[in-house]
């Protein structure tokens, strides 16, 4: 493999998560904040990624962000879907995710005993 070989192989890639990007109607984001990363969401993040794209779902993407201060229920998973409300999930770990994939990802079925509500 050669350096063109390289760059053709990051440029397929490239393309095909920006084509993954514009067609999301569905984001997970995971939090990976300190006590999210130390309860296991990493391995949570990996698991949903490994998950979604053993499924080959193309409309969703993973992504990740900070702590937002909820450390006792950590990890916590929100789940981003075009016209619905943000769905929460929290103490999630890799059994859960695979889950999460399979009902709400899949088959538009939230899993109401993971899902955590807070007051307003």
């Amino acid at each position: 493999m050669n350096l063109e070989d390289l760059r053709k192989i990051r440029e397929k890639v490239q393309n095909e998560m920006c084509q993954r990007v514009e067609n999301a109607k569905i984001k997970i984001t995971v939090e990976m904040g300190t006590s999210g990363i130390a309860a296991g969401a990493r391995e949570v993040l990996k698991t949903f990624t490994d998950e979604i794209n053993k499924k080959d779902i193309s409309n969703v993407i993973v992504t990740q962000t900070g702590e937002k201060g909820y450390s006792s229920k950590e990890p916590i998973v929100e789940i981003y879907e075009k016209g619905k409300e943000i769905v929460i999930y929290g103490n999630m770990d890799s059994d859960k995710a695979k889950r999460v994939v399979d009902d709400h990802i899949e088959k538009g079925n939230i899993v109401k005993e993971f899902e955590i509500k807070f007051k307003k």
